[in-house]
């Protein structure tokens, strides 16, 4: 079993919030008009994310209790909202919410959901093993190191024992030859998200040992080709054998 330490408070990272780095390429420029997320993270995941999203919610049943942390525009949350599950989904963006929002209404499955704008760092405030299901697409990699371990390390504590983490995220590659095919595809995009937003963009570095450090039970990994995005399914340890 991995050891884990707590990292710092909610109050010290709230602090540091505004300092954080982005996630996705170019997911800056997307932001910023929340109507074209959706058909850009498309083109930037070549198209894979929907079915990333489809597997991952293939998890959820009816009736579950679920956190969508970083909705966005509601890719998972409307996924989960279909099967049935009651769904809580957060976000620090109004605008992406809004447009979640609208989607969640025009599929008449308002009752499933409620949007709330928080960011990870206050999950703090949520009570302990109330959820069956937390998920996260394309958020992770939004954060700063201590607001990452300290997003697991809640999302522990708010999951019910046996519980599911599911996520999708760009990860950064391992393997030699295709860290450096990722980053001669990459450098150029970094370039261009710098110049219009004046941010830098980054992938997640270990992700799956950061997850287990949260002494999750990972799974299911899932890869791209270039190995650079990633599909996990962790579960919180039950009082049972799982």
């Amino acid at each position: 079993m991995l050891s884990w330490s707590p990292p710092r408070s909610g109050l010290q990272l709230k602090n540091q919030f505004g300092e954080k780095m982005s996630t996705y390429v170019l997911m800056k420029i997307i932001e910023s008009a929340p109507s074209r997320y959706d058909r850009g993270i498309r083109l930037l995941t070549f198209g894979s994310v929907d079915k990333s999203y489809d597997r991952l919610t293939s998890h959820i049943q009816n009736g579950q209790q679920v956190l969508d942390i970083g909705c966005g525009t509601g890719a998972l949350t409307i996924r989960a909202a279909q099967k049935g599950a009651k769904i809580k989904a957060i976000d620090i963006n109004f605008q992406m919410m809004e447009i979640a929002q609208s989607q969640i209404d025009s599929a008449s499955l308002s009752d499933f959901v409620e949007f709330q704008e928080m960011s990870i760092v206050e999950l703090d405030a949520e009570p302990s093993e109330h959820y069956d299901v937390v998920m996260s697409g394309l958020c992770f990699s939004e954060l700063s190191d201590d607001e990452l371990n300290f997003g697991l390390f809640q999302t522990y504590r708010i999951l019910k024992p046996g519980g599911i983490l599911l996520i999708a995220d760009e990860v950064r590659p391992r393997n030699l030859l295709k860290k450096i095919f990722y980053w001669l595809i990459r450098l150029p995009m970094v370039v261009v998200t710098y110049i219009i937003t004046q941010t830098t963009t980054r992938a997640v570095s270990r992700l799956p040992e950061k997850v287990e450090r949260a002494n999750f039970i990972i799974k299911q990994i899932r890869l791209n080709k270039m190995g650079s995005f990633i599909e996990l399914v962790a579960r919180k340890k039950s009082a049972h054998k799982i």
